[in-house]
């Protein structure tokens, strides 16, 4: 029973992190989705919450990410991809990212998350290192609600707020613990 558990966990975790991945052929054509999946997201979020357009664009940068989740009984796992703006510069940085965790549950969970930088520090961090979101996990992720800055957002750190999309809309609270981000080699 335990082997067949682990068996059909590995092939799930294995389908997800292979479906986050699937962005096309060639390096460009693999570039031209990632950046299709950035502009659909970022309309799709200046429709629901339309004050983000401002924020991002006053932002330091942002980065768009497709993610791909699975929980199967006590194991989480997901994967996905996606491009860093730096406003500073104009430049794009494409990203991959990958996550586990326990919990309990069953299910697939596709959703867009839209990271909006307003600390340098944060920001370099980010691109420079990528980012372990497990390092956060003792800070308690909460809808921001000072005025109508950040309607929507969720703090994930100081100088980083999220805002997560899925089919359903806007998700006001999120989860990414143990979450590790980083630069594609190949796309960059």
């Amino acid at each position: 029973m335990k082997t067949s558990m682990a068996k059909l966990i590995t092939v799930l975790l294995a389908a997800v992190l292979l479906s986050a991945c699937a962005t096309g052929g060639n390096v460009s054509e693999k570039r031209a989705s990632v950046q299709r999946m950035r502009a659909d997201t970022l309309a799709k979020l200046h429709k629901i919450e339309p004050d983000s357009q401002r924020l991002i664009r006053q932002s330091l940068g942002y980065a768009v990410f497709s993610n791909v989740g699975i929980n199967l009984l006590f194991v989480s796992a997901g994967g996905g991809f996606g491009i860093l703006r730096d406003n500073r510069t104009g430049r794009d940085i494409y990203m991959n990212m990958a996550s586990a965790g326990v919990g309990i549950g069953l299910g697939i969970k596709d959703f867009r998350g839209v990271f909006v930088f307003t600390s340098e520090r944060m920001l370099d961090q980010f691109v420079n290192h990528g980012w372990d979101a497990s390092a956060q996990a003792d800070a308690a992720a909460k809808s921001a609600k000072k005025g109508d800055a950040w309607a929507g957002a969720v703090d994930v750190g100081s100088g980083i707020k999220l805002y997560q999309i899925t089919e359903n809309g806007l998700a006001l609270q999120a989860t990414i613990q143990g979450t590790k981000y980083w630069k594609d080699a190949k796309l960059n």
